[in-house]
């Protein structure tokens, strides 16, 4: 067992009924904030001092679970659901300031940042100085680096559960810079199909970069280990996020091409997505090459254990993004350009988290399946015993809305809305008619008395700890008021998700304990 893990108190009472499927006997609170969405002085996020202070202000607030996205790089767009590697950490979350305290930064270094933008991350000014930043300190870690340090970063790369995924991600870093960031299915055709001699050759010539991107990994995983640890020792445990799908251009498809449903020149040939839903009339064509779970299934799931075991030694639980894909998934063909003209195929099923329980024995996994959801969906989830997901902000499109509390058992997960959905201010300005209506009546208001902008965010953050659901999770956006400015990720847009940042200050007291109040009330608190 983790060792982080193993310092939460009452884990196991969380843990085993979340694992077996059956109502959880704790009722617990939970927030979601992305480390990137942070406060503080260098442009993102990231995994230092601001990120302690949170969760200083988590626990104030009686919140025993703290929510995140994806850690991984982020592909087109910024997005961590598309990224460049299901294994490898994102180095735009490394925290200077823990450089300085390791001895491989000086503090002259960091005394004159550039100006970021307070409330919005500029991803490519801060990616592009925050890179100048680490590979100086790259060079003084190599002048200067402690013994511990060293020792440290060794036992990494030599890690039995590590070094396989290292060393596929450390060369195609390299080569992905030596090729001016162009895509792997741009490169030569002896390194896009990986020929033994090319790929000796680049690890001779790129041996120093190698080195480079292997200490970066070694950085995340030191500065996620302590944060993980902070947060367990405040009695908060950590529900990451695994997206179903990698980036075609992504160390993964590159090292194992053979894994996905790709021709000849490893261009895809079906693409994934979903049909026409709540957030947009033509579907989403997300473009992410599709599995070929026949080669997967005839490997025991192997790739996708060594994931997920991977995934559950950085986090204590961890929610499979677009569960319903592992009962059927939309495929669609490369050459359309909307989602409207795809199929559905069979998943792996039930055989998966069979072959993933045999290894892993223990998955604390919540599934989120939201979208169209059929019974095969229903009952792969009931079968294997993973909590479902509720959203709050939907539960108000029909009369009889499943998300309703009241409508679903307590196993599983409400939220007043996730990371793809407006924040709750931003959503009730902006309802029709008959649904605002349906919000009106739920919460006993009427037209002529309604909630203001000021109350909605509360009436919905007590409604999902009222509810039935053993875990709730609030968007900080949420308690904070904020309104659509403040939005994550809108999936109809390409382009301006995944930016926004916390004000300074914005962790105000205040609001930490009447949130408390209502998580007490509810029988959410950590003590109850």
């Amino acid at each position: 067992m983790d060792p982080g893990r193993a310092e939460c108190e009452n884990c196991d009472a969380f843990l085993l009924p979340m694992r077996n499927g059956v109502p959880m006997s704790d009722r617990r609170a939970g927030l979601l904030l992305h480390p990137t969405s942070m406060p503080g002085p260098y442009g993102v996020g990231d995994l230092g001092t601001e990120a302690e202070r949170f969760l200083d202000w988590a626990a104030s607030a009686g919140a025993s679970i703290w929510q995140l996205l994806p850690l991984g790089p982020p592909g087109l767009g910024n997005s961590p659901y598309s990224g460049a590697s299901a294994f490898a950490g994102n180095p735009v979350l490394l925290a200077p300031e823990r450089l300085v305290q390791d001895g491989i930064l000086d503090e002259a270094d960091l005394e004159s940042p550039p100006r970021f933008a307070i409330r919005q991350v500029d991803f490519i000014a801060v990616a592009s100085w925050k890179e100048r930043l680490l590979r100086h300190s790259w060079n003084l870690f190599r002048q200067r680096g402690s013994a511990e340090l060293l020792s440290a970063s060794a036992s990494l790369a030599a890690a039995p559960e590590s070094e396989e995924w290292l060393a596929d991600w450390t060369l195609y870093a390299a080569l992905k810079r030596r090729f001016g960031g162009s895509p792997w299915f741009e490169w030569s055709e002896e390194l896009r199909g990986r020929k033994s001699e090319a790929l000796e050759a680049a690890r001779r010539e790129l041996a120093e970069e190698i080195a480079y991107q292997r200490y970066l990994q070694f950085l995340f995983h030191r500065q996620w280990s302590r944060l993980k640890r902070e947060a367990n020792r405040r009695g908060i445990w950590i529900l990451g996020d695994l997206p179903l799908y990698v980036a075609l251009d992504s160390a993964d498809v590159w090292s194992h091409p053979e894994l996905f449903d790709l021709d000849e020149q490893g261009v895809p040939r079906n693409v994934a997505g979903v049909p026409p839903d709540y957030f947009s009339r033509t579907g989403q064509r997300w473009g992410n090459p599709l599995y070929r779970w026949d080669r997967m299934a005839d490997q025991g799931y192997r790739w996708w254990i060594e994931r997920v075991g991977h995934a559950l030694r950085q986090v204590d639980f961890l929610r499979i993004d677009h569960f319903r894909g592992l009962a059927a998934y939309w495929e669609i063909p490369v050459e359309e350009q909307t989602a409207v003209k795809g199929r559905w195929r069979p998943g792996p099923g039930a055989p998966f988290f069979e072959a993933l329980r045999r290894e892993l024995r223990e998955l604390p996994i919540v599934a989120e399946d939201l979208g169209i959801i059929t019974d095969d969906v229903r009952e792969l989830r009931k079968s294997v015993g993973l909590p479902g997901m509720k959203v709050l902000q939907f539960a108000f499109g029909s009369d009889d809305s499943d998300h309703l509390p009241g409508r679903f058992a307590p196993d599983h997960v409400i939220y007043t809305g996730t990371h793809d959905n407006d924040t709750t201010v931003g959503w009730f300005e902006v309802l029709g008619e008959a649904e605002r209506a349906r919000v009106l009546k739920y919460f006993g208001k009427s037209a002529s008395n309604p909630p203001v902008a000021e109350e909605i965010h509360w009436e919905m953050i007590r409604a999902a700890l009222e509810s039935e659901a053993s875990l709730a999770v609030i968007p900080v956006q949420d308690v904070l008021g904020l309104g659509s400015e403040a939005r994550m990720n809108n999936p109809s847009t390409p382009e301006g998700n995944w930016g926004w940042r916390a004000a300074p200050g914005a962790f105000r007291p205040e609001l930490a304990q009447r949130l408390k109040d209502l998580v007490v009330e509810s029988g959410r608190g950590r003590d109850q």
